[in-house]
């Protein structure tokens, strides 16, 4: 089932309690544990530079959307293999769109 628009509210209590302690979103941000997402949309796997990503993320060489992510926050480690991102994944379909559509509006 592909993407649909969520709740930014709800996405960005979603960010907040499972995503904030390793991502930044503003603007020069800077990397934590995970990479920066300012920009997300539209960069491919692997390329925020100062951050030490696996090989696998790195060779994965998608593009970051609203479908790619849909999967990717499902089951991170199936769907890029070898991923050091310790998030187990959203498995309601629900609660993944509200947090893309909150990651559209707040990573521009």
């Amino acid at each position: 089932m592909p993407f649909k628009n969520g709740d930014l509210k709800k996405g960005a209590g979603l960010f907040k309690t499972r995503c904030a302690q390793c991502h930044t979103l503003e603007e020069g941000g800077g990397n934590k544990i995970g990479p920066a997402l300012h920009g997300l949309f539209g960069r491919k796997t692997g390329s925020v530079a100062g951050y030490a990503y696996t090989d696998a993320n790195k060779q994965k060489g998608i593009e970051w959307n609203e479908d790619t992510l849909f999967d990717y926050l499902e089951n991170p480690k199936k769907f890029i293999p070898g991923t050091k991102m310790a998030f187990g994944g959203l498995k309601k379909d629900k609660d993944r769109n509200d947090l893309i559509s909150f990651l559209k509006d707040a990573t521009k």
